[in-house]
């Protein structure tokens, strides 16, 4: 029977969570009635970028998002999305990319919305799994998990994190949990 730390490793393993996410992202991106060339009008940019934020999102939870959108609400999301995106004139930097095609234009900037959120869902996930998994641990059981963590990833992890052993381990255990999958998922795309 796998431990619970196998379980947790398995249930956020890249796989299930961030390759499914990116795979549902992508198939938005390639199923959205999408506009070809510019949009130079900042409202129809706005509705349009919008539209296509909840057609994604949608597509990511596998739910549907009914039309008419909160077009108030929907934008603040998306606008903050552009300024994680492209820093604090993410709005600004994004029209401009739509408005002129420059540096792939419409194209990039839904499939970076795409990516984006397809990312953070998927960081959602494995932080809420990492969480019930490290509320339930009693603590006499997080030294022998830190302990049978480091034998089968502890080769993976920067050395300054191990060299004082499961100790220094210990106080990162969460941390090192919640990045885990992005690890993982690092290495597997290493010479594809």
């Amino acid at each position: 029977m796998a431990t619970k730390l196998e379980q947790l490793l398995a249930s956020i393993d890249p796989a299930k969570t961030y390759d499914r996410t990116f795979a549902r992202a992508n198939t938005a991106i390639s199923s959205f009635g999408m506009k070809t060339g510019q949009i130079t009008d900042h409202q129809e940019f706005i509705e349009y970028l919008t539209r296509f934020f909840c057609y994604v999102e949608s597509a990511i939870l596998n739910s549907s998002h009914s039309e008419p959108f909160d077009l108030d609400h929907d934008w603040d999301w998306c606008r903050r999305l552009l300024s994680r995106l492209y820093g604090s004139r993410g709005t600004v930097t994004a029209f401009d990319m739509v408005r002129t095609g420059n540096e792939g234009g419409l194209y990039a900037v839904l499939k970076a919305i795409a990516l984006r959120t397809a990312e953070e869902y998927a960081d959602n996930e494995i932080h809420h799994r990492v969480s019930d998994y490290w509320d339930h641990l009693k603590p006499d059981e997080v030294l022998p998990a830190v302990h049978e963590y480091l034998d089968r990833y502890g080769h993976l992890l920067p050395s300054e994190i191990t060299e004082n052993g499961a100790a220094s381990v210990c106080g990162n255990f969460f941390t090192i949990l919640k990045r885990h999958p992005k690890l993982l998922r690092t290495l597997r795309n290493v010479g594809r």
